[in-house]
């Protein structure tokens, strides 16, 4: 058995639910299929409930109005046995009438989650139609029934697996299953959301609880590129990564991928295949537990880093120094991605300068205090272990024309990461590229 994800895009118009729905069955018997929402269905689902929270039931009635028929010509589009057509539209109709409904009741947290919830509910609720209406035997497994998280909003892994297992058990056998990806029940029961890597999250989860073959991650890119084609040119995707390469490229700015989704995978060593649905013939990037030895794979950039420098000759050596440092940042719910060190002082970077006002107050406690704000940290990915000679010196030569001001390397096996200026981003990758992919 196979986990198949698509994303919003893949999903988003009749014609794509058509391609997908292909794809779906050319991949074979007794697979799981999580679909997102439609491209902009979320959004447009959250603006709702900002209108709702402002307590203003006309502009949301508006909005409602226009997602509503979004999807009744989505339907007339997609479905052409009358049954079927009906059975959408009741389906639309009642998802629409709950929407409505809370307009006229006091909004809180609580209902906008379930106002959320409604696009991974008329999208996989349109795929199964299409399915049936093409004679391919398929079965609704609602998510809402198996995917749980716990009083810390983390998975309940063992409830996933039971439950799942008791679900598969009792339907009659399926040539294909269809679920939702992101939303999920939390510990009381209620309506909530996976929040990281959502879809993506949601087919990691299924496929460690089935222990399946392989978890697909069918996108609108063909896989995972060696540096960002927004910014670079001649880039290619990458064939083949570790685990802890594709975590560190996703947590580094790859966005095809949150780094948490693919943990569960990684711990069940399942591996997972990012596709492109606009070119189902290409291989994609297949992520597992092998490691390729000896070869630097892909390059990618963090944006909105502010660097921080605390100088203290006096305090630095003293015991606990570090220790009071990183619990101001802990004290503050503000994580830190890279860390120097002298003799004098040291220097780290956070992504988040919600809190950095009071972060610079508490740091100059204990010693002089310096600020770098718009910085990028680059991440150079591929098997860093100490003893691969050489492979420092390209990325230093790449950069030798380009102002650094941080080098962390060490912390791990798979990652060489830079600090740089923005202003200097592009020309930093364009480097990297050219000195260490296109020989």
């Amino acid at each position: 058995m196979k986990v198949l994800k698509f994303g919003g895009t893949s999903v988003g118009s009749a014609q794509r639910i058509k391609d997908v729905a292909a794809l779906i069955v050319a991949a074979g018997e007794r697979n799981i299929v999580v679909l997102s929402a439609m491209s902009g269905t979320t959004n447009t689902l959250i603006e709702i409930s900002d209108y709702l929270y402002r307590k203003n039931p006309d502009g949301a009635g508006e909005i409602i109005n226009r997602l509503e028929k979004k999807y009744a010509d989505v339907i007339d589009e997609l479905l052409s046995m009358e049954d079927y057509r009906a059975e959408a539209i009741e389906f639309l109709t009642d998802s629409f009438l709950y929407i409505r409904s809370l307009t006229k009741k006091l909004f809180t947290l609580f209902e906008e989650k379930e106002i959320v919830a409604i696009g991974e509910l008329i999208s996989s609720q349109l795929m199964l139609l299409y399915l049936k209406e093409c004679g391919i035997q398929a079965t609704l497994l609602p998510a809402l029934d198996f995917m749980r998280i716990d009083k810390n909003a983390e998975p309940d892994a063992v409830y996933i697996k039971e439950r799942l297992h008791e679900l598969l058990l009792h339907e009659k056998p399926s040539y294909l299953y269809i679920t939702q990806g992101f939303i999920c029940r939390n510990a009381y029961g209620e309506v909530d959301n996976l929040l990281r890597g959502g879809s993506d999250y949601t087919a990691s989860l299924i496929g460690a609880a089935v222990n399946a073959e392989e978890i697909q991650i069918w996108t609108d890119i063909d896989g995972m590129h060696n540096n960002d084609p927004r910014f670079v040119d001649g880039t290619t995707p990458v064939r083949h990564l570790h685990f802890e390469e594709a975590a560190e490229l996703a947590y580094f700015g790859a966005k095809i991928l949150h780094p948490t989704c693919i943990l569960p995978a990684k711990l069940n060593n399942i591996p997972v295949r990012l596709l492109n649905t606009m070119q189902p013939n290409a291989p994609g990037t297949i992520i597992s537990n092998k490691l390729e030895e000896g070869k630097i794979k892909a390059v990618a950039a963090k944006d909105g880093i502010t660097a921080i420098k605390v100088k203290s000759g006096r305090m630095l050596l003293a015991y606990g120094f570090m220790r009071k440092i990183f619990e101001i940042f802990e004290n503050h719910q503000t994580p830190v991605d890279m860390v120097t060190t002298s003799e004098v002082g040291v220097s780290l970077t956070i992504d988040s300068a919600k809190h950095l006002p009071d972060i610079l107050d508490d740091l100059k406690k204990y010693g002089t205090v310096t600020v770098d704000e718009d910085m990028v940290i680059v991440c150079i990915v591929g098997d860093m272990a100490w003893n691969n000679v050489g492979f420092e010196t390209q990325i230093l030569n790449a950069v030798k024309d380009i102002p650094v001001r941080m080098i962390s390397y060490g912390g791990s096996n798979f990652n060489i990461s830079l600090l740089v200026q923005a202003s200097d981003k592009k020309r930093t990758l364009q480097s990297l590229s050219n000195q260490l992919f296109k020989n």
